[in-house]
């Protein structure tokens, strides 16, 4: 099934939750939408589920206007956050009940009702907990009967609002892969609402990065974090340092200093300097276009995570950077700093 949305506008009161949002989601993907907590994304979930109305646009599932049809009508399955699975239900009833109460003239029999469910059941690695209630079950188990609940009754489009919000570090990431794993098997065009940018990067096919209700990218993963379109998302998505800068004839200064690097087209004015932490290349001092002091440094891993106090200029600016292991750093030691890769945005971007 294809999704689009046209134009959708959503206000509450005077506070615009979506403001002219056009979106079009092909058949069999799996869309992130990613974005601050007010940045729209959960509403326009909701608009395409049939459990909220815009003040103006369309909503097309496979070309056809699905504002003219209630949640029921669109054969949307929709995961919550905090599971929503009923505490005096088995697994097995839970995941049976939206067969259960379709109406007669589509209901199936009870041989078929049974046989779905332990399909469903194997499908998400669970069928030896059909028995037990949702109170006995962990946290990445009851997300998984969720969602073979969800799938239950064949959903023509599948929607996940923070499926894995309310789980531990080491269960978010083992449910990301599975649930990869588990869309390349059913096939169902899938969104899912997240605020987790890695979330987002590790699962999605593509990624729409959305703030104050407004679409600011949308791409591959690779794309939104490679070429970030915007201020806003290459500060949202990764770690990034942030610089105030000021591009004048071409050149680019920060505290009056001139720094080493192109201006990228940007025009003449305040402006900001944005560089990931690993793309800041280190050599000794005097060398590159800034120099700083190192403060602190923590190592784990294949890295080591230096905090820098640039000097030049007026008062000191203080940023951190990921550096190899492969040149030990020591705190008061004097470093030459140079941006591989790096982008200038305006000061009003």
């Amino acid at each position: 099934m294809t999704i689009e949305v046209k134009n959708i506008v959503k206000k509450f009161g005077a506070f615009a939750a979506l403001d002219t949002v056009d979106l079009k989601v092909g058949k069999g993907e799996l869309l992130a939408l990613l974005g601050p907590s007010g940045s729209g994304k959960t509403t326009l979930l909701r608009i395409i589920a049939g459990l909220d109305w815009p003040d103006a646009g369309e909503v097309r599932i496979d070309g056809e206007d699905a504002l003219g049809h209630g949640a029921s009508e669109r054969h949307v399955g929709f995961v919550f956050q905090h599971y929503a699975l009923f505490r005096h239900m088995t697994v097995f009833e839970n995941v049976a009940f939206g067969l259960r109460v379709q109406p007669r003239a589509v209901r199936k029999d009870e041989a078929t009702i049974r046989a779905r469910v332990k399909e469903l059941l194997d499908l998400v690695q669970l069928d030896w907990l059909a028995n037990r209630y949702p109170s006995q079950l962990s946290g990445g188990q009851r997300q998984r009967i969720a969602l073979a609940r969800a799938l239950a009754i064949e959903p023509r489009i599948l929607l996940l609002d923070e499926p894995f919000g309310a789980l531990d570090a080491k269960v978010r990431k083992e449910l990301r892969q599975w649930l990869r794993s588990l869309h390349s098997e059913i096939h169902v065009t899938s969104i899912f609402v997240t605020h987790d940018q890695e979330e987002a990067l590790e699962v999605a096919n593509r990624v729409v990065v959305m703030d104050k209700g407004r679409i600011e990218q949308i791409g591959t993963p690779g794309d939104v974090y490679d070429n970030p379109a915007t201020a806003f998302v290459h500060g949202f998505i990764g770690e990034s340092i942030v610089l105030p800068v000021e591009v004048s004839g071409g050149s680019v200064r920060l505290g009056g200093r001139p720094l080493n690097i192109a201006a990228q087209g940007v025009a003449s004015g305040a402006s900001k300097l944005f560089v990931r932490r690993h793309d800041m290349q280190i050599g000794p001092a005097g060398t590159g276009s800034l120099e700083g002091a190192v403060r602190h440094v923590r190592s784990f891993g294949p890295i080591q995570r230096a905090e820098i106090a640039l000097t030049g200029g007026e008062g000191k600016t203080v940023i951190e950077i990921d550096a190899p292991r492969d040149r030990e750093l020591q705190a008061g030691e004097i470093i030459g700093l140079q941006p591989r890769r790096y982008r200038i945005f305006t000061a009003q971007d």
